[in-house]
């Protein structure tokens, strides 16, 4: 038996909540008090501790680093957060749409039915 096997396979995981509040902000080069901003701006919602404590996934810490660098650009919080979400919006919408273009390119074409005007 593995350390991963004993977790589950939880360090692997994006979306596990594996780091607290100030560890994340240490990792971002940020403080708590941003992260509680872009919380506050609903652009990540970390879980909570059973203790009540914010805990943090990498997948939002990779959203948070994004808004970071907006905020480090000298763009406000709130618009940094509107930002990275419509960066997010625009992101699945081309991803939705290569993958009907793949549908369309990969389903046969039907052959044009006759009409009664093709049989003069």
């Amino acid at each position: 038996m593995t350390a991963d096997d004993s977790l589950g396979g939880r360090l692997d995981d994006d979306d596990y909540p594996a780091y607290t509040m100030g560890r994340a902000a240490e990792l971002l080069g940020a403080t708590p008090g941003f992260l509680r901003a872009i919380g506050e701006a609903r652009l990540i919602t970390p879980l909570r501790s059973a203790g009540g404590h914010r805990r943090y996934s990498r997948y939002q810490l990779r959203i948070a680093a994004r808004a970071r660098e907006l905020v480090d650009q000298g763009t406000p919080v709130e618009a940094a957060c509107r930002i990275v979400i419509l960066e997010d919006q625009l992101e699945e919408a081309q991803r939705i749409n290569a993958e009907y273009r793949r549908a369309a390119t990969a389903a046969p074409t039907p052959a044009p039915r006759p009409t009664p005007d093709d049989s003069r």
